[in-house]
């Protein structure tokens, strides 16, 4: 059957199938991660196959700032992190009927220093992570069977401390940090998986080294 005979729920199966799952390539500090490169890449070429689509557009926008002051060799400074929230709709659209289409609502965020890169971080980061869960394409470094079990075992505690860390490195209020791990994963930290607390630790220290602007 050409692909012009599927419809769009057809297609985005045949997508989903032709991922299994992903191997943590790229590196940041002591966490791997998967990179936005890495993930668009892996289905990139079944979607054009398909003859889909996706169309994101920005519904609302909220910007945080914190500014935090402090002495670095006896000489006041200060920095500012730049907090950025997107509320989204993500929609596939079938090109060979443009009539059918799936949309889907989705949030996403982006942290920047500069203050000029956020909304561009967040549309990376919030397509990354909606490729993955839309798919459910589990990421793992060592092999899928551990994913699941990753899923269901808690965040340690030195997991947790090293997110603590970092949020203060950022330059973030650290009373924020359960808003936001309630906000992306609906609980608190000492309640993530331990798969969800390496995906977030993994982001946040991605903001800091920022490597290609966004993971």
């Amino acid at each position: 059957m050409g692909t012009e005979k599927l419809n769009i729920y057809q297609k985005l199966l045949e997508v989903r199938k032709s991922v299994s799952y992903l191997k943590k390539e790229e590196t940041s500090q002591q966490y791997k991660y998967t990179g936005s490169a890495q993930v668009l890449a892996s289905v990139r070429d079944k979607i054009n196959e398909m003859g889909l689509i996706l169309v994101p557009r920005i519904l609302d926008k909220s910007l945080l700032t914190e500014t935090v002051e402090f002495i670095d060799k006896e000489k006041p400074k200060k920095t500012t992190t730049y907090f950025t929230e997107l509320t989204l709709s993500m929609t596939w659209v079938n090109a060979d009927n443009p009539s059918e289409t799936v949309e889907c609502p989705w949030y996403s965020q982006g942290v920047d220093i500069a203050g000029e890169k956020g909304v561009g971080k967040a549309l990376t980061y919030g397509e990354k992570y909606f490729i993955l869960k839309f798919f459910n394409i589990p990421t793992d470094k060592d092999d899928p069977d551990a994913f699941q079990k990753k899923f269901e075992q808690k965040a340690s505690k030195e997991i947790q401390a090293k997110i603590r860390e970092t949020w203060i490195k950022l330059g973030l209020k650290i009373n924020l940090l359960e808003h936001q791990c309630k906000t992306i994963y609906g609980s608190g930290l000492a309640q993530l998986s331990e798969e969800a607390a390496e995906e977030f630790l993994t982001m946040l220290e991605a903001k800091m080294g920022d490597p290609d602007g966004v993971n």
